[in-house]
């Protein structure tokens, strides 16, 4: 895909400066996990000077890798269960009392839905090795690995789906549990100086959702981005399948948050467009002198 990897290392005493702050609060999903959620407006800055080529890390030498040891995609696509997978991105503009309260309302039309809002279905979801995938593996997995690689792949997923549909442990990993801690360990509500969500819903809540989003940009208080999908994915860390606390990421399967990320960098250029367009006229307006 021609994707280059950015990190970058921001000192808190810097996003200070700037009269900003990184607020961390802790988000347990369930008993198992937690993950961070950030406030403050440190994020999205350090965020924007690392796309600017700011406090970048230099690259590794040739030849070094990351340890990516436990990060996995071993799930099939999860088809949405109510008629759109939506990904969502909403950031503040330029009254944060109005976002905060827009964010408020907006949780509060979602969570009339809850638990079905769910992206993933309450049993987990089914092993990428099954069915069709199954039959793609056999065809070409053969010749993107060696035989033997792919052998086992196979083999470990076969026998994981097995141990799942007669629920019986295999090499003490019980499939039934994983994919039950799995479904309540999953991130798809996030915050980090706006709102991220990926939610199945119908096309009616997310047409609702649309609409009071657009509303709420018309009136200043963010700027937001959306995107449909029909099927949602997932990205595993396990460090050991035999623990609960392993942690799961979701996203849209047909674009997800980068597509709801353009939408957004459009609406925010819309925005802009029409504000100078605005200006541009109101200075071209005829000066208009009594006599």
């Amino acid at each position: 895909m021609g994707l280059t990897l950015r990190i970058a290392v921001v000192p808190i005493a810097d996003i200070r400066a700037q009269h900003l702050d990184v607020l961390v609060a802790r988000f347990a999903p369930s008993s198992n996990v937690t993950y961070a959620m950030f406030a403050g407006g440190g994020l999205a800055w350090a965020e924007r000077k690392l796309k600017q080529g700011g406090y970048t890390v230099p690259r590794a030498p040739m030849g070094v890798t990351a340890d990516l040891t436990g990060l996995s995609c071993r799930f099939a696509p999860i088809s949405t269960k109510h008629g759109v997978i939506l990904s969502l991105i909403v950031v503040p503009r330029d009254d944060p009392t109005s976002f905060v309260e827009l964010i408020q309302e907006l949780l509060r039309t979602l969570r009339a839905d809850e638990p079905g809002l769910h992206p993933l279905p309450a049993e987990g979801p089914l092993p990428a090795l099954t069915a069709d995938h199954l039959d793609h593996a056999i065809k070409k997995g053969s010749r993107k690995m060696p035989f033997t690689v792919w052998a086992a792949k196979c083999s470990r997923a076969i026998l994981a789906r097995a141990g799942a549909l007669l629920e019986i442990p295999i090499g003490g990993f019980h499939e039934d549990r994983f994919r039950r801690e799995l479904v309540e360990n999953t991130d798809y509500r996030k915050f980090d100086d706006g709102l991220r969500m990926t939610v199945d819903c119908s096309s009616e809540l997310a047409d609702v959702v649309d609409a009071r989003l657009e509303e709420a940009q018309r009136r200043g208080a963010c700027f937001f981005g959306t995107h449909r999908q029909l099927a949602a994915n997932l990205t595993c860390f396990v460090p050991s399948p035999t623990q609960a606390n392993h942690v799961h990421f979701v996203d849209g399967a047909s674009g997800g948050y980068a597509f709801a990320a353009v939408n957004l960098k459009r609406n925010v250029a819309s925005s802009l467009d029409t504000q100078g367009t605005r200006a541009l006229a109101a200075r071209l307006q005829p000066v208009r002198h009594s006599v």
